[in-house]
């Protein structure tokens, strides 16, 4: 009954503030998705975030592209050789032009390329490339340092997204207000803390978008993106609530998509701020964390016990790392030990979203059984990403999508050379781990590279730079008459096929 009577003034209170947004769903011209954040930025450079990703993915592309299996596909490059360990040449798909009617050539890949070079937020992934050079306006050629296992993967990462010079050099720093990509939507209008509109490119290069109109909305709260869903206010959310999820799956009126993802949730420790300096403060956090109840009690099974910071499914992944089960009497033994027999006073950040807020609160009680008294402080996606940028927090919560590469999931979050946007929020320092890290990505046999990434994967769980919680399932929800939508493995789901009947 309460669920009814909640569900009935959220549909009066949306019935008054969005009555175009209303008008649009029920447009079959027009796809409106519920995002649980608002994108940080439309340039690509800028920040990597999922919700930025979500969106802008659909106004870029990349070099090469994922498929439904994960597999590395052609984009804007359509075929690539790797002629020796040093230099790979890829030739670029001809006749694409970009949304300002610019046409697409070798030099906007050299461009957008060495600008990502120089990006603190993704030059995690492309710092090792040497020189980029136009060997005609359709063949390009990309010399790397050393033998860089990852390239191909990394050129399919959104922040490699081709970008237009000359609409970038005319934008200046509004640029990121204003993107342009030969992408199969173009920018409309950016709308700040509401949504965010596209409009169908009918020139694109893939074929003609199914809907003429995509509109991406920010509804932070949960439940509110579900009962959206519900009034058809929206056609398709993204990041269902578990408690909804399960909502969804016994009602029958809307398909609910979940499975198992490439990702981690994770608690970040702060490792150059006392008293997280400390691996035996680490330590005691995960020995007085509960996991199965915060699973059972926030996830509702929707996700699965962590034991490493690689995802399960992962080439390199291995479960040999340490593990940490709820153990109060060794908590306390390893706070004593660290100089704080009595705990003390420390604040975890997040974001507002429904599954990390709860995941505090249970925190808050697990911890005080040894003496920590945690502070919880909820903070706007933005500032949240500026502040841990700043290494200004203690104890974190956070998550991290990736591709199927240990690259990708440890280089950038524990390789010293990170710290920060980069990646690496624990600004954590190893030399060990980066001379592990550099040597992985530096070699093209995969057995080989496992290896590496074994023994790197034991030490974080040894050290704990950060808890991995859990690998979280992925999920959406949509409309009955949603046509043609799939989850992507990387979070980012490609929409421009989706249609509605």
């Amino acid at each position: 009954m309460k669920r009814k009577i909640f569900t009935l003034f959220m549909m009066m209170v949306l019935l008054f503030t969005s009555v175009s947004i209303v008008s649009y769903a029920a447009d079959k011209d027009t796809l409106i998705v519920a995002l649980a954040a608002e994108p940080k930025s439309m340039d690509p450079v800028a920040s990597n975030d999922v919700p930025s990703h979500c969106v802008y993915l659909h106004i870029y592309d990349t070099l090469l592209q994922r498929n439904k299996e994960g597999k590395l596909v052609p984009a804007l490059a359509v075929s690539w050789e790797q002629v020796d360990p040093l230099t790979l040449i890829l030739h670029l798909r001809k006749g694409v032009k970009f949304h300002n009617a610019e046409k697409f050539t070798a030099k906007d890949v050299v461009y957008t390329l060495n600008r990502c070079k120089g990006a603190p937020a993704v030059m995690a992934y492309f710092k090792d490339i040497d020189k980029v050079e136009a060997i005609d306006d359709y063949t390009v050629k990309i010399t790397t340092t050393k033998p860089f296992g990852p390239l191909l993967g990394y050129l399919a990462h959104k922040g490699a997204s081709i970008l237009n010079e000359k609409a970038v050099t005319e934008a200046g720093d509004a640029y990121a207000q204003f993107p342009i990509g030969t992408g199969p939507y173009k920018f409309v209008e950016w709308k700040s803390g509401d949504r965010v509109i596209l409009k169908a490119n009918n020139d694109y290069f893939g074929g003609k978008p199914a809907t003429e109109n995509l509109i991406f909305r920010v509804i932070t709260e949960g439940t509110n993106r579900t009962i959206a869903l519900e009034t058809k206010e929206v056609d398709i959310s993204y990041d269902i609530e578990p408690m909804d999820a399960q909502f969804i799956k016994n009602g029958g009126e809307l398909d609910l998509y979940e499975q198992p993802s490439l990702g981690i949730n994770y608690l970040g420790f702060n490792t150059q701020k006392a008293p997280f300096d400390k691996k035996e403060v680490r330590q005691a956090i995960a020995y007085a964390i509960d996991m199965p109840s915060i699973i059972n009690a926030v996830y509702l099974g929707g996700a699965e016990i962590a034991n490493s910071p690689v995802a399960p499914g992962v080439p390199g992944y291995t479960s040999t790392g340490k593990t940490y089960n709820q153990n109060i009497a060794k908590a306390k033994e390893l706070l004593a030990k660290a100089g704080y027999p009595n705990g003390f006073k420390a604040k975890i950040s997040l974001n507002d979203v429904s599954v990390r807020k709860n995941i505090a609160v249970i925190l808050q009680d697990q911890l005080k059984q040894i003496g920590i008294d945690l502070e919880v402080e909820i903070m706007e996606w933005g500032a949240y990403l500026d502040q841990l940028s700043r290494g200004k927090h203690d104890m974190f919560l956070l998550g991290w999508v990736a591709s199927p590469d240990c690259d990708v999931f440890m280089y950038a979050l524990f390789h010293s050379s990170n710290l920060g946007s980069a990646g690496n929020r624990t600004y954590y320092v190893n030399p060990r781990m980066d001379e592990l890290l550099d040597a992985g990505r530096t070699n093209n046999d995969q057995a080989q590279r496992n290896i590496f990434y074994k023994e790197a994967q034991e030490i974080v769980q040894e050290d704990l730079p950060m808890y991995i919680l859990v690998y979280p399932f992925v999920n959406a929800a949509a409309q009955k008459n949603i046509k043609d939508f799939y989850l992507d493995i990387e979070n980012e789901h490609r929409l421009y096929k989706v249609s509605k009947e």
